[in-house]
């Protein structure tokens, strides 16, 4: 084990989209692990487009971050000691951790890793939040059913990627907005989409739409906002169900934008739109994890991690989101496993 311990901190509040000036890394002391807690050698960790809102002083869902503070989330580690009952040097799981070389988790708050059933950075994307979000966004709010055609935007996404192949095992036709060429053939390529649009070779999404969809839109799982959802909202079929999980192009917005207002296309199909929030769904995690290996298992349900190498590169691997750099999860490999 390392003597010292790196971590990264919010070292200012960006404006607009964050730059590397946002971060700052720091050498401390590894850090002991309190009666109930876990030390970890931090294996994996996961960046996400939600910790850009994090980063405003600002009320939310996700309780923001200080400046000064460690930068947290999804982390796959290694128990280095035990200070709980229920896990021992050398088992790896999967909790709320800091960007960093060693954290410490409460081990009533993780979940075993089971390498046999996935890789280890899997249980960050599709067998993690990501997976669970697609699942419940999927099933409890878009409501599918067998026949309907479902549009997913940020399709290549962790969450995206996920929610067109559920959607495909009940029986929909599946159309994803994705921002490449590469992108857009892994989805009809490997994942089972009908279609999918390249939306940086088109200006026009409805005509793209008409011929992807000529049916009309059941269920839109919106990842991303701004024109896409606009154009989606023109097609959207009668009693058609919108599920709200992110507006990744708004997120560096420092004025709201206005545009064509959209609402009154939702009265004459009677649409339901529904934010979504996978924590609401906390008491159900362990159904849609079961769910969720069991298809990674079979072979049902494919997944794809964009691995960044090395805990320095955490900033450029949370920035890549941005700017589309990832298929599937983007992932940062902090440590290799010990031999």
């Amino acid at each position: 084990m390392m003597d010292t311990n790196r971590e990264w901190l919010l070292a200012e509040r960006p404006t607009g989209e964050p730059d590397e000036d946002s971060f700052e890394l720091r050498e401390t002391d590894v850090p002991d692990p309190d009666p109930g807690e876990l030390l970890v050698r931090v294996r994996f960790l996961s960046v996400d487009p939600y910790m850009r809102g994090r980063m405003r002083d600002a009320e939310s869902y996700a309780e923001p971050w200080g400046v000064g503070d460690a930068l947290k989330g999804g982390v796959v580690g290694e128990v280095v000691e035990s200070e709980g009952d229920a896990y021992d040097a050398g088992d790896l799981v999967t909790g709320e951790g800091r960007w960093a070389d060693y954290a410490t988790l409460d081990a009533a708050d993780v979940a075993p890793v089971d390498p046999t059933v996935a890789d280890p950075e899997a249980y960050l994307g599709v067998l993690g939040m990501p997976g669970r979000t697609a699942y419940f966004g999927l099933l409890d709010v878009g409501e599918p059913k067998p026949g309907d055609t479902v549009v997913v935007s940020g399709a290549a996404g962790a969450v995206g990627s996920v929610v067109g192949q559920i959607a495909k095992l009940n029986g929909c036709r599946v159309v994803g907005f994705a921002g490449s060429d590469e992108k857009t053939d892994w989805l009809t390529d490997d994942l089972g989409f009908d279609a999918a649009i390249n939306y940086k070779a088109t200006d026009d999404y409805r005509a793209a739409l008409d011929e992807a969809a000529p049916d009309g839109v059941d269920v839109y799982f919106d990842n991303v906002g701004g024109p896409i959802t606009d154009a989606v909202f023109t097609k959207l079929n009668l009693d058609a169900r919108v599920a709200v999980c992110g507006q990744i192009a708004h997120y560096n917005d420092e004025t709201a934008p206005t545009g064509p207002r959209k609402l009154p296309q939702l009265i004459s199909v009677r649409a339901t739109v529904r934010g979504l929030l996978v924590g609401d769904f906390a008491t159900r995690f362990g159904e849609a994890s079961e769910r969720l290996a069991g298809w990674v298992a079979s072979g049902d349900l494919e997944h794809r991690e964009t691995v960044v190498e090395g805990l320095e590169n955490a900033p450029d691997a949370f920035l890549g989101l941005f700017s589309g750099e990832n298929i599937g999860k983007q992932v940062v490999r902090v440590s290799a496993a010990e031999q």
